[in-house]
């Protein structure tokens, strides 16, 4: 008789139904309380026995109890009491490290509508259990060992999904491709995490665009569109016009609202009638009444991500190149202020902004030196743009400049406390927050109150930050 290379038990074989592999019996055996034989031992194996005969727990005197009531989760080559620590580290902090603007464990993105399809799907599974234990090594400080396994296991399983186009366009392949670009964007390895953007980006064409995707899996969309920027420094998608026209990534429905009644019901400092290009003016203009209706109707954490994503991407699609005519200095300040702007309030979501962030910082401290000596900047918008400068450079070289700006214009506006000062940054532009005074007010305290070196001031680090290595 041949040796068979099944891998299923012998009772969910001979019934022709999908086993778990569980040891030392599958869910389905437990369930009908019959015998569970493998005719192989499934790649999910117990943890090592020790010399007594019982099972050495990985982490002794801890046990984590079942993630569901069946284990019904895809087969990996790791012991299965390691499988659950790493899925439970997932559900209960990679997911809210990832996610961390939805803290609450029923709505978070990544529990309800990642964690679903994982279940179901090999290569995303692995991929996730990846990125908790790149944690729990980083932690450990005991090399990669079992990460750089599930990289294997990771990159073999997604192969053969994207060689059938059936799977190659389904949400969770394009879960894992850009999860993939994550971890080696943050390994250091940018020419690989860019061929999985590159990859990432093939299959959203097959899906029919950015804007097809999102209507079958907003989380798929919002992460592919974000992290897509941020590991090629710029904008990878379209985004639509203000109306909700076309294929890019859609404004939020607050967004859409007639820009001429706009300029009349909401003053804007006299950006109206400033040097500031019509693209960015626009998008100024709609940003500043979408933050006012918000304070009234405060709109959910999602939204604020889907706003930050469109307001990014449109104002960098705009920004001129070296091929371009040069726009004003005010209009590349507000450009790039806003952009910061959105950066400081959203916090990081999914991994780290701070190399998009750095270099859209460089670009505000060359514009703002070259508005230095140009007299057409409202009072209001100066104190703005350096209240944005400060927070945005606390920690860098660029900050020195920024405070001693600042400390100049308070000066000359005789500002004595952040209450006065905060007058005129919140007439330009202001989303109210929990955090937002705790981000702005200590460096126009630190000014104000004549600090003697101002970069005492904590450099910003937003509420929820990642702290995970490779997401940090």
């Amino acid at each position: 008789m041949r040796y068979t290379l099944r891998r299923s038990c012998t009772a969910c074989a001979r019934s022709k139904h999908s086993c778990d592999l569980g040891t030392p019996r599958c869910s389905r055996c437990v369930k009908r309380q019959v015998q569970c034989v493998y005719a192989n031992e499934p790649l999910t194996a117990p943890a090592t026995l020790d010399h007594s005969g019982t099972s050495a727990p990985l982490t002794a005197g801890y046990r984590f109890a079942s993630v569901d009531p069946f284990d019904s989760y895809p087969p990996t080559r790791l012991p299965r009491e390691h499988v659950q620590r790493l899925i439970h580290s997932f559900l209960h902090k990679i997911a809210f490290q990832y996610y961390p603007l939805d803290p609450n464990a029923a709505t978070n993105p990544f529990l309800v509508s990642w964690w679903p399809i994982t279940l179901t799907d090999p290569a995303l599974f692995h991929v996730s259990l990846q990125t908790a234990c790149l944690d729990e090594e980083l932690l450990a400080r005991r090399g990669f060992r079992t990460s750089d396994l599930l990289m294997v296991d990771s990159v073999a399983l997604l192969r053969r999904k994207v060689d059938d186009t059936s799977l190659a366009v389904q949400d969770g392949t394009m879960n894992s491709v850009i999860t993939l670009a994550t971890i080696e964007f943050g390994k250091g390895n940018i020419e690989v995490a860019q061929m999985h953007v590159d990859g990432v980006k093939k299959l959203v064409d097959l899906r029919g665009g950015i804007k097809a995707v999102r209507q079958t899996s907003p989380l798929t969309a919002r992460m592919v569109s974000w992290v897509s920027m941020l590991i090629m420094g710029h904008p990878q998608f379209d985004t639509q016009d203000d109306a909700g026209i076309g294929h890019g990534i859609p404004p939020i429905p607050e967004w859409q609202l007639d820009s001429a009644t706009l300029e009349h019901a909401v003053p804007i400092a006299d950006i109206t009638v400033l040097n500031v290009d019509y693209d960015v003016r626009n998008v100024f203009i709609r940003l500043r009444s979408v933050f006012q209706r918000a304070g009234r109707v405060p709109f959910p954490t999602t939204q604020l991500h889907d706003l930050t994503c469109f307001v990014i991407h449109r104002l960098l699609l705009s920004a001129p190149d070296s091929t371009s005519p040069a726009s004003s200095p005010l209009t590349e300040c507000v450009r790039y202020a806003t952009v910061l702007y959105m950066f400081i309030i959203q916090g990081p979501t999914y991994f780290s902004h701070a190399v998009i962030f750095n270099q859209t910082l460089d670009k505000l401290m060359k514009h703002l030196q070259r508005l230095e000596s140009t007299p057409s900047v409202t009072l209001s918008l100066g104190v703005w743009l350096l209240a944005v400068g400060m927070v945005a450079s606390s920690g860098t070289p660029h900050y020195q400049w920024s405070t001693r700006m600042a400390r100049d214009t308070a000066e000359s506006l005789i500002l004595c406390t952040w209450n006065e000062a905060s007058v005129h940054v919140k007439s330009v532009l202001w989303l109210e927050t929990q955090q937002a005074e705790h981000i702005f007010r200590p460096h126009w305290d630190a000014v104000l109150n004549g600090q003697p070196n101002p970069s005492d001031c904590p450099a910003y680090t937003s509420p929820g930050s990642c702290s995970a290595g490779f997401i940090s």
